[in-house]
């Protein structure tokens, strides 16, 4: 085993913005994951999206009652998965940051909480099943410990 494929030491948690940057290629407005506080290597994270009136969806959905919307939700569930997925294949000594990941599938999505500007949605993800170039996660988005939505989420590598 090469320097370059041993396995790294876990991430020191919190992760802040800077170090979720280096693992998805999701920008400002774009990037729905501010903070990851939690990780278990090939399993878990729970990750924090602080949710402000600055927002730029909160603009357009809806004017005078601003609500998240879901499609976003679940994209936020998606990128913490991605950032689980990244970790743990660097804890594994596998370098995938040149690799692209989308979001192919979404299954069971229910949402049973609104989303509104001053909450701080809670994006808890687990990983299901990996096979080859994809991975199944089992995502649940909280506020103040309350279910608001849940899906599950089939993401594949691109292919070049």
């Amino acid at each position: 085993m090469t320097s370059s494929e041993m396995p790294a030491s876990p991430p020191v948690l919190p992760l802040g913005a800077s170090e979720i940057q280096s693992l998805l290629p999701h920008r400002y407005p774009f990037l729905l994951i501010d903070r990851v506080v939690e990780f278990e290597a090939g399993s878990r994270i729970l990750a924090f999206k602080n949710l402000t009136i600055n927002e730029p969806f909160f603009q357009g959905h809806f004017p005078g009652h601003p609500v998240m919307p879901g499609v976003l939700v679940v994209e936020a569930l998606a990128q913490a998965g991605g950032v689980l997925y990244q970790l743990t294949s660097r804890m594994n000594g596998v370098q995938v940051e040149d690799k692209l990941f989308y979001l192919v599938k979404i299954e069971n999505a229910r949402f049973s909480r609104m989303i509104v500007p001053g909450d701080r949605l809670e994006l808890d993800v687990t990983i299901k099943r990996r096979i080859r170039n994809m991975a199944l996660y089992c995502g649940v988005a909280r506020v103040d410990g309350e279910e608001a939505a849940s899906a599950d989420i089939l993401c594949a590598e691109a292919r070049d």
